[in-house]
This record gives structure tokens, C-alpha cells and sequence, in this order.
């Protein structure tokens, strides 16, 4: 196949005009794209939207389909609450998808490309899910979580209905990692399955009492099929305690069955494999260190016939968040974190130097290749702007929005483009932070303002759309908004994130404080009218600053981490204490309590709202409860909100109103200023 020219491109993303403040009900108005998926003609693009009904407190979600080369988006599911993961044929005529429309399970569904003729393929009482097409078009991959000692659908429907008939529903572990997220661990495990496109000949790949694969990363798969369809490539930990592990790595097993066959040879977690068009190589993610969740991910290579890896591109300080093959299998297109922002960059497959083919001031991802490489389709949002679908040519040119899905309700709304500033911390550390000004701002007033802190702690602000901390609806509400990216935070080279371990109070409270102090020297920022709110890591930050400063007139807590000796005891993924304090408390006892907020209780001054979900595993929400104790028993101002129906998030739709307007009419009591709530009264 004849190389095609990839040229730079700049990104543009439109910006809405209205007048109206932004807020939390045009937040849960807006039309949620996901998933887009070129058809390998080139043809059409297939994506999923979700949608809110508030009514019944649930976010649907429907597949729709548009043109690649422009028109209007058309939705071609309508049964069921959940049509999602679209898969093209190899020839483009059929949709393969998961759905819930017949009896609320979710199972595989063929159906034409332009929505009709649906027919069910899968009808498994342990459901299915995450289908491929086989590039054969012949078969389906997909996962089910089964009991590991089943050997048919049978046996694991009677162990289903026995289990659900069971007065006794006692949980009994022998092994850590009992629960994790937001679920108890119980005796299924997820497995990869393929089966015949006629629904025939359903065959368990990877049996036994391990879950493959065991996580997903970001919108790439855990597993892969090869272009000749006789081999899967999946990912699994094989490691004897699971809580500790981060060392999962690749597998190849043929489609007849078989022994799985290791090829990763990392002590850290390996994932998202994807062979090469022309069956050469399989590249995938991969972190150096064993232990270390937040290691930087490196995009690899393996060479099918030598076994062979090797890195793409060698020494990017940056981590990659996803990547897809050229066609014709000599480069690779890929995204990495970078200040807040992620392009698409080119590399040769064989190695060399990187070249970035199409940025902006948004978050570009989900990238997919037509299979003659003319067009590329992919996701772009940005800090004001939620995600649409975007088309290029190889040619270069102008991107091409395909989707415009929100654009007349954001016509009415006055969003505020990010902005962003830099502060130098107390050891010289340049500390990176986006700012946000309320709409209809005037330079010669004075106004409010609420610093954002980021949970993870590995993690960054970006240039993305969000909906659980969207800073739109705090600026909305009046307030000039800060999201600053301390130590820690990811994007910046890896020194700068590791920076934070066994330091959490440390660097990135010092950066933390030489944002707001640069920020307070805004002339449009009232310096005593401040407030700061995270959740996660940022809720730890939050309980941090209750101990060691009263620079802030009210403080929101979410989730977070007040007590380091406990939390180690009963969060799940053990890994995550051991390698951010050096072991777990027995093994570390003064950097345990040395940075632990619940040290400095007798210094807690300022009014806090906590906040927590009774399903949260991560962070469980006895962390909360402690707070929340020990600042009613010094006398601080403080409320607690306990949601027993979420998790680590609060993903609800009514939860998620509810949340934004204790939020805002918290920090407003506290700053003196009454938060403008159009939607608060009860619907």
C-alpha cells in the first residue's frame, strides 16, 4: 500500500455566545458522544450517545450513526436502555453491539448498518459484553462473567438461580482483593469468549479463577483478535495476591483453544494490545515498575517473529493514552498527555522520531482509520466545549466537524474559555494551572474564587470537558475558578509526578499555596472570599489544608483521605499505599502519620462540607465519617452528605443535581455570597 502524507493540522473548536450563566441543569441537558467508529469503507462513522432522564434517574444510551463525509447524525437504536460499543464487518454491512433489550441483560446483537434487521446473538444468563468482529467477519469476540468452574451456560444459570435463592448471603474470603471499586468480589470471573456470528459454537478462551481481562484502560481493550482470526491476544495478572499487583501482562491463545502463551516480559502492567494490519507485530501500553500504578505508560512494540519489543518513540517523557495502527502497518497514530492537553502524533513502527499531525487547545482521542488511510475520524473537547466527532484527510486541510449535537443548547449559554497562568513554588518548581473567568466578567470588580485540587494524585487538569467537577458550572455560578496541576500531576515529565510520593502534604501543598497566593494578586479576585474544594487525593489535599492554613473561607471535601493508617487497612488496590509511603503503616509508622490530616486536628478552623458515597471502596467512607467527627467535635462549621447509592464518583443524575447545589450553597454561605440556583427547587 502506497504511504499517505499526514500533514499538521491545527484543531479548532467553536465557542458558544450566549448569555445565560452555565449551570448544573445545562450540564445534565447535554448529549454524551462516545465511541466513534469509522466503518472500514470509509463510509460512515457509528458512535454512542448518552442522553439524561431525570424522570427515572437514568442515563440511556443509543447508537446513532453520520456520513464520514458530513450530514446529519442519525440514531438507528431505540429498544432497550443500553445500545453501546458499535463494531463494523469487515465488509461494513453490519453492526455488531451489546444491548439490555431483551429482559435487562446485556447481550451481543448483529444488526445492517443502517439500524434494521437486529437479531440477537448471544443468550448467555451471565450476559456478554465488549464484542469485536473477527476480520474474518466468521466469528465474535466478547467477555462474560461466569462461574470459573461451569463448563456451559447450563451450569452457570443454576448457580445463578441458587445463589439468588439463598437466604444466606454471608461473603466469606480467604484472599485479598475481596472487593474492589464498588463491588464485593464474588465466585464469577470475567472471561473472553468467541463465538460463531449465527450464535453457534460459543468457546471459553481463558478459563480459569482469574478475571480477563482484569481492567480496561481508557476507551482501548484488553484483548485483540489477529488479522488472520487464529489467534487472541488478551491480558491478565497471574500474580498470587492481586491487591498488591499491578503485573498484568500479554497473552496469545489460538481461537481453536488452548494454553495461553506469555509475550510481555515487564514487571509492571502491560494492556490495550492491537496487531498490526498485516500480522507482524502487536503494540500495546506498558509500565516499567512493578507496583507503581501511575508508572508512565510506553507505547511498544512486539515483533511476532522474533519476539522482539521495543519502545515508540524511545525516551518520550510523557505518558501515552491511546494509539491505532496505520493500514498499512509502517506507523502508528497516537495521543500522549501533555500540559493539560493531548494531540495526535505520527511514528514510524520501526522507530524514530515522533511527529505531531494534528493539535489544538482541546483533548483529541478515540482515533480510527478508514481502511484505505484517506480518513481519519476521532474526539475532540475541549474546557468549554464537550465532545463532537471530527473528520481529516490526509491530505491535510481544515477538520471537518461531523457532529453537532449540542450546539444549540450551548448557543445559549455563556461558556468561558480556559485560560492559563504559571507560578513558581517554593523550591523554584514551575506549577502549571488553568483559570476560568465568570461570565460577563468586568476587570474592575471583585470576585470570588474557588481553587479545584485534583484528585488521583497522578493525575492533571486538563483541556477536557468534564461532568463530575465541570469548572463551567462553578464559573457559571460567579466565581473566577483555578485549577492548579502541583506535584504529582501527569503531563509534566515524570520527575514532576513521582515528586509527590511519600511527600503528599509536602511539594504539592507548597505548589497548591503559591497558585492561590499568585491568584489572590489578580485584581479581580477578592483575597478574602476564597475557597477550595477536591475530591479523592484533592479531598486528602482539602483535609491537609484544614490543618495548616485558614487562608480559605470555606473548604469542600470529597471523598478524601483523612486518615493515612486506616485508609491503607481497608482500601483495596494495596499496591497504591505500599508504593506512595514505602510500605503499609507497620512497615512505615512516621511517614504514615506525618502525613496524615488526622494529625493536625486540633488545627481545623474552617467551615467543611464533606461528602461520600457508602459504595466506596477506593476511599471508604468511613474516611469521611472520621472528618466529619473530628470537626464537629472542635467546633467547626461543617456538614456531611452521605449518599448510600454511589460510589467514589457520584454518577446519578438526581445524586449529581443534588451534589452541585450543596457544593455551590456551601462555598456560598461561606464567601458571603448567595450561588445563583435557577434549578434548585425540587423537581
Amino acid at each position: 500500500m502506497t504511504r499517505t502524507a499526514w500533514l499538521p493540522l491545527l484543531l479548532w473548536l467553536p465557542m458558544s455566545a450566549g448569555t445565560l450563566p452555565f449551570d448544573v441543569d445545562a450540564l445534565l441537558r447535554i448529549a454524551r458522544i462516545n465511541d466513534p467508529v469509522i466503518s472500514p469503507d470509509g463510509s460512515t462513522v457509528a458512535f454512542t450517545v448518552q442522553t439524561i432522564d431525570f424522570t427515572n434517574n437514568t442515563k440511556p444510551v443509543q447508537i446513532y450513526t453520520v456520513p464520514a463525509s458530513g450530514g446529519t447524525p442519525r440514531q438507528i437504536t431505540h429498544e432497550g436502555s443500553t445500545n453501546e460499543r458499535p463494531r463494523w464487518s469487515p465488509d461494513s454491512h453490519h453492526i455488531a453491539f451489546t444491548s439490555d433489550r431483551a429482559g435487562g441483560t446485556n447481550q451481543i446483537w448483529i444488526m445492517n448498518a443502517d439500524g434494521s434487521d437486529p437479531r440477537q446473538i448471544t443468550k448467555l444468563s451471565t450476559g456478554a459484553s465488549g464484542v469485536l468482529f473477527a476480520p474474518d467477519g466468521k466469528k465474535l469476540l466478547f467477555t462474560s462473567s461466569v462461574y470459573p468452574d461451569c463448563a456451559d451456560d447450563a451450569c452457570n444459570a443454576q448457580r445463578l438461580e441458587t445463589a439468588k435463592k439463598n437466604p444466606v448471603q454471608a461473603r466469606i474470603y480467604t484472599e485479598l482483593l475481596y472487593r474492589h471499586w464498588t463491588e464485593w468480589q464474588s465466585a464469577r470471573r470475567s472471561h473472553l469468549f468467541v463465538i460463531n456470528v449465527d450464535g453457534t459454537g460459543v468457546r471459553d478462551l481463558t478459563p480459569g479463577n482469574r478475571d480477563v481481562p482484569p481492567f480496561s484502560l481508557g476507551g482501548m481493550d484488553g484483548y485483540a483478535i489477529s488479522p488472520d482470526s487464529n489467534e487472541v491476544c488478551f491480558v491478565a495478572n497471574y500474580d498470587p495476591v492481586l491487591a498488591t499487583s499491578t503485573n498484568s501482562d500479554l497473552f496469545t491463545v489460538p481461537v481453536s483453544g488452548g494454553a495461553p502463551k506469555k509475550i510481555s516480559t515487564s514487571p509492571g502492567a502491560d494492556n490495550s494490545p492491537v496487531y498490526s494490519p498485516d500480522g507482524k507485530w502487536i503494540a500495546f501500553l506498558s509500565q516499567e515498575r512493578a507496583g507503581y500504578e501511575s508508572d508512565r505508560w510506553r507505547l511498544m512494540v512486539f515483533d511476532r517473529t522474533t519476539s522482539d519489543i521495543h519502545e515508540l518513540p524511545a525516551g518520550l517523557d510523557r505518558p501515552v493514552t491511546g494509539f491505532t495502527w496505520a493500514p498499512d502497518s509502517t506507523r502508528l497514530f497516537f495521543t500522549a498527555e501533555d500540559r493539560g492537553r493531548q494531540a495526535i502524533r505520527i511514528i514510524p513502527a520501526t522507530g524514530g522520531a515522533a511527529q505531531v499531525i494534528a493539535s489544538g487547545r482541546g483533548s483529541i482521542d478515540s482515533i480510527t482509520l478508514s481502511s484505505d488511510a484517506k480518513t481519519m475520524v476521532y474526539a475532540e473537547q475541549s474546557g468549554s466545549s464537550p465532545v463532537e466527532i471530527y473528520r481529516i484527510s490526509s491530505s491535510g486541510g481544515t477538520p471537518q466537524p461531523l457532529t453537532h449535537l449540542n450546539d444549540a443548547l450551548l448557543n445559549s449559554y455563556n461558556l468561558s474559555p480556559y485560560e492559563e497562568f504559571w507560578a513558581d513554588s517554593t523550591d523554584g518548581a514551575k506549577v502549571h494551572s488553568f483559570l476560568l473567568k465568570p461570565p460577563g466578567f468586568t476587570p474592575s470588580k471583585k470576585y470570588p474564587a474557588i481553587v479545584l485540587i485534583h484528585g488521583g494524585p497522578e493525575d492533571a487538569w486538563g483541556e477536557e470537558w468534564s461532568y463530575r467537577w465541570n469548572a463551567q458550572v462553578f464559573a457559571g455560578a460567579g466565581y473566577v475558578v483555578c485549577m492548579p496541576n502541583p506535584r504529582g500531576s501527569v503531563g509534566y515529565g515524570q520527575k514532576f509526578s513521582e515528586d509527590i510520593m511519600a511527600d503528599w502534604g509536602g511539594k504539592p501543598y507548597d505548589d497548591i499555596l503559591a497558585v492561590t497566593n499568585q491568584l489572590i494578586q489578580l485584581p479581580y479576585v477578592d483575597a478574602d472570599r476564597l475557597a477550595a474544594a477536591g475530591g479523592s487525593y484533592g479531598g486528602y489535599m482539602i483535609d491537609w489544608i484544614l490543618g495548616h492554613t485558614t487562608q480559605f473561607k470555606a473548604l469542600v471535601s470529597h471523598a478524601g483521605v483523612y486518615d493515612l493508617q486506616s485508609m491503607a487497612g481497608a482500601t483495596e488496590e494495596l499496591w497504591f499505599p505500599i508504593w506512595e509511603f514505602h510500605g503499609m503503616p507497620w512497615d512505615s509508622p512516621d511517614i504514615y502519620a506525618k502525613w496524615s490530616p488526622s494529625s493536625y486536628v486540633k488545627n481545623f478552623k474552617t467551615p467543611t462540607l464533606v461528602i461520600t458515597g457508602e459504595l466506596d471502596f477506593r476511599v471508604p467512607y468511613t474516611q469521611s465519617l472520621e472528618l466529619f467527627t473530628a470537626l464537629k467535635m472542635q467546633n467547626v462549621p461543617a456538614k456531611l452528605v452521605v449518599f448510600p447509592d454511589e460510589g467514589h464518583w457520584v454518577l446519578k443524575p438526581r445524586n449529581s443535581e443534588l451534589w452541585y447545589h450543596t457544593v455551590l450553597d456551601w462555598i456560598g454561605e461561606w464567601t458571603q455570597k448567595s450561588s445563583p440556583s435557577p434549578s434548585s427547587t425540587p423537581r
